[in-house]
């Protein structure tokens, strides 16, 4: 009887830790919502920055895609690239799916599936698209680079944009 109650105190000893690392792991299965309406999520998200004084970035891709899955978990796990991003933009996973492809909103952004996936589009708080980012070039080896990530949200902030950052010669 007191090995099974040693037995079950140490079960709990090691399980209880791995729960909570379980909780704090992200739900990398369902980042993209395949029967969301695109358009009219994105329209949200523009009227939310106008709101906010922030741009949209729209984050294509899919719940299938594995470099999708890996800019999100990388971002949601470092502090100060969430920061940055949370500090400067509205975001919205758009689903390319085999279940919904959203071609038609994909052609109002000029087809930025063409540089593959996961793709960055920052719009501004009218809806303009300002900027189609191949993320491939915020790639390191196996992974994304915080520098380049960083420099991304930085380069595309609303603040970035205002006309009294620009240099009249």
């Amino acid at each position: 009887m007191k090995k099974m109650v040693w037995a079950l105190l140490l079960g709990l000893f090691f399980a209880l830790p791995a729960m909570q690392v379980q909780a704090q792991t992200h739900d990398l299965e369902h980042i993209y919502n395949p029967s969301a309406d695109a358009k009219a999520d994105i329209a949200a998200a523009v009227k939310q920055a106008a709101a906010e004084k922030k741009h949209v970035l729209l984050q294509i891709g899919g719940n299938w895609c594995i470099w999708c899955k890996r800019l999100y978990k990388f971002v949601e796990d470092d502090a100060e690239l969430k920061a940055a991003m949370d500090k400067n933009f509205v975001v919205y996973h758009l689903n390319y799916s085999k279940e919904n492809k959203n071609l038609p909103v994909l052609k109002e952004l000029g087809y930025p599936q063409r540089f593959g996936f996961p793709v960055l589009v920052v719009l501004d708080a009218k809806g303009n698209r300002l900027h189609t980012q191949n993320t491939g070039l915020l790639e390191s080896a196996d992974s994304y680079d915080k520098k380049k990530l960083t420099e991304f949200f930085k380069q595309w902030s609303p603040a970035a944009l205002l006309p009294s950052n620009y240099v009249n010669e």
